[in-house]
């Protein structure tokens, strides 16, 4: 299966979530594509990319989408979360614009949600995971990469302070891997 991303971060989690699996990245598969994220949801913007991507390989795809969406703010990056200030922002300027934002209210929860869609040409097969936690009120860790340094899970840890395999085992990523893998072993 191709991944259809160029986060080299997205790469390498999926590949290790999904172990039992070929996977292999677009640069892997000769392929020099960013597909235009464009739809208002998760589910939209993963449909579309593994769709794009099968046009270009005729062979399965497995696309995600993924944001923080942070309750205090109406869900607010969501489906922009790595470009809401622009595309020259870094993970750093996002991240501190989040705290900043967030620190004006009492409630810090947010959720992290994952889109991950299997495409065949055929099949369109849909895993989610949804993970719940806070903003800290500082980045924190070395771990990681978009906001994993400001969602803190309820241990208190950041998912950035987490080891890839600790945090393998508990991203937003991770569940909708798995959820995707029962739907594709059934």
């Amino acid at each position: 299966m191709i991944v259809a991303t160029n986060n080299k971060g997205k790469i390498r989690e999926i590949k290790e979530i999904m172990s039992e699996y070929e996977i292999y990245s677009l640069k892997e598969k000769g392929l020099d594509v960013d597909v235009i994220e464009d739809q208002d949801t998760f589910l939209g913007n993963a449909k579309k990319k593994a769709i794009e991507i099968y046009e270009l390989a005729k062979e399965p795809v497995i696309a995600d989408d993924s944001g923080l969406c942070v309750n205090a703010l109406n869900g607010f990056p969501g489906v922009m979360t790595h470009r809401f200030l622009g595309e020259e922002a870094t993970d750093k300027m996002r991240n501190e614009y989040l705290i900043n934002e967030v620190n004006k209210y009492a409630n810090r929860s947010a959720e992290v949600i994952c889109n991950l869609v299997y495409y065949d040409g055929k099949d369109t097969i849909v895993g989610e995971g949804i993970l719940k936690g806070t903003i800290s009120k500082e980045c924190r860790g070395e771990n990681g990469f978009g906001f994993d340094e400001i969602f803190e899970l309820p241990n208190g840890l950041t998912l950035a302070e987490l080891t890839s395999e600790e945090k393998n085992a508990v991203s937003a990523r991770s569940l909708a891997a798995k959820n995707l893998v029962k739907k594709l072993n059934r």
